[in-house]
């Protein structure tokens, strides 16, 4: 379970030392675990966006309550905790939504490109010879899923092969876009955030306001 970001850091504080550590790499199998922990908190800092010199405040401030001397009381900027992530992470989509904008116009002229009314950017990849789903079908499909900046944040590789679920039960992206697939066909869904997962982006992998770019092979519709 990923932890609140001021929990982890309070929970870190119990364990750290007042003094600044020095540069340690681990080794054994319980370094390993502990480093391990340090990993998870950068994670859930990730939504605040934090300049090099705030990253300094963070660890100023475990170091100072691991030591008995914070000179700030967490339970009285518990809610303005809350508004930086909140005021954070709509920058942070803000900024993904303007450079989702400029990815899906240049998708759009790419050869073969369609883009619906919707903003969803089609682009096929190889023609299928089989029927189209409808939005009530239950599909089988492989995919990949990318970021703009190329990282795959999801695929059907990584959970053992292809994937099946009704066009109805997934995002507005995928219930327009694989409908226009053939069994046996491939394509690129370009997603704008709005048919995706919007402002509130999807656990740590997807940001808030994220464009998405879906590589989908319709395999097979389910009866």
């Amino acid at each position: 379970m990923r932890l609140a970001a001021a929990a982890l850091v309070a929970v870190l504080a119990t364990a750290c030392s007042a003094q600044a550590p020095a540069k340690v790499t681990p080794k054994t199998d319980d370094e390993k675990t502990v480093y391990a922990v340090g990993v998870a908190v950068a994670k859930s800092l990730e939504p605040f966006s934090l300049t090099p010199a705030e990253v300094e405040l963070v660890m100023a401030g475990i170091r100072d309550s691991a030591a008995g001397k914070a000179e700030v009381k967490l339970e009285d900027k518990q809610a303005a905790i809350q508004k930086l992530v909140t005021d954070r992470r709509a920058a942070q989509g803000a900024a993904l939504a303007k450079q989702g904008e400029g990815y899906l116009e240049k998708a759009a002229k790419e050869p073969g490109a369609v883009k619906t009314a919707s903003g969803l950017v089609y682009i096929p990849v190889k023609e299928g010879t089989g029927p189209s789903p409808t939005a009530a079908s239950k599909v089988k499909v492989n995919y990949e899923g990318k970021l703009v900046d190329g990282k795959v944040f999801d695929a059907s590789a990584r959970h053992g092969g292809p994937a099946s679920f009704p066009l109805n039960g997934v995002i507005p992206c995928w219930t327009e876009g694989v409908q226009k697939l053939k069994v046996g066909g491939k394509a690129r869904l370009v997603c704008p955030s709005a048919l995706a997962y919007g402002d509130r982006g999807a656990g740590g992998e997807i940001p808030p306001g994220a464009t998405l770019d879906f590589e989908v092979e319709l395999l097979e519709i389910l009866k």
